[in-house]
């Protein structure tokens, strides 16, 4: 019998990850992730419910630090001031895993049930952050429009980042796009 192991849930995201790559989502079972991280079919389902979900395991906690960023911010702040400082405090999280999150977006983009799982998961955040503005007070259309302004500006700055060669930083990305919305805004 093997010794125990720590990180078991890093491990399979990254064994995943390096199969996706390797072999692409299609071509890979989940027996194989596991075999590759040196774990077993029912740890592997102990973390994940599907082969999909390992690309995804970090939703749940980055939109909890969406919610908890909103709820951080003075409530006299602005509605697209509180989507941004939610949106810069998960784009801190990124910092570090550039390289990581290249290769996760590769993988995503070549399939399209990725591409759908993707959007889906933006689309759940649009929600959460337009119900967290709508609880602060914010009328609609204003609380969907600064929910969905700050996602659209998010994946641009997202996929800036990942298609460059050079780590400039997701958060100075994001910060930028916004910058870049404004001045579309206003015809500058």
């Amino acid at each position: 019998m093997s010794r125990w192991e720590p990180n078991a849930r890093g491990r399979l995201e990254q064994a995943a990850l390096d199969l996706y790559s390797e072999r692409g989502f299609e071509q890979t079972t989940v027996a194989e992730i596991a075999k590759r991280a040196g774990l077993t079919e029912r740890t592997y389902f102990r973390h994940f419910a599907d082969k999909r979900e390992v690309l995804f395991g970090g939703t749940g906690p980055l939109h909890d630090l969406l919610m908890n960023t909103v709820a951080a911010v003075p409530e006299s702040t602005a509605p697209i001031a509180v989507v941004t400082a939610a949106l810069d405090a998960v784009a801190a999280v990124f910092q570090g895993r550039h390289a990581h999150s290249r290769k996760r977006q590769a993988v995503i983009v070549a399939n399209p049930e990725l591409r759908e799982r993707e959007l889906i998961k933006m689309a759940a955040w649009s929600a959460a952050l337009a119900d967290a503005l709508r609880r602060r007070g914010v009328a609609d259309p204003a609380a969907s429009l600064a929910a969905e302004a700050g996602i659209a500006v998010f994946k641009v700055a997202y996929e800036r980042w990942v298609g460059e060669a050079e780590d400039r930083g997701l958060a100075r990305l994001v910060r930028e796009s916004f910058d870049e919305l404004k001045a579309v805004t206003v015809g500058e």
